[in-house]
């Protein structure tokens, strides 16, 4: 029996550092995110995830409304908002 155990020991090992180093900084990172997302207000600077730099106009449930330039507001997918830039 012990015997038995001790071949699923090195596979055990393997999945606990698996789940230190890849899967739970991941859940952290997503986590975070997803708080960023829940905080964004107007006024906030933000990167979209193609590169554009806007500022949040208003924030609503599915979507925000961006300012590109002084003309330009259009509506983005929360999901699309990469970062926040803090000022």
């Amino acid at each position: 029996m012990s015997q038995g155990m001790a071949q699923f020991l090195p596979l055990i090992l393997l999945f606990v550092i698996f789940y230190f180093l890849i899967i739970r900084p991941q859940q952290k990172q997503q986590k975070a995110h997803k708080a960023m997302l829940a905080d964004l207000n107007k006024g906030d600077k933000i990167v979209t995830n193609g590169g554009l730099h806007a500022e949040v106009v208003k924030a609503e449930e599915d979507f925000i409304k961006i300012k590109l330039n002084d003309t330009a507001i259009v509506k983005l997918d929360r999901a699309y908002v990469a970062r926040k830039i803090e000022v």
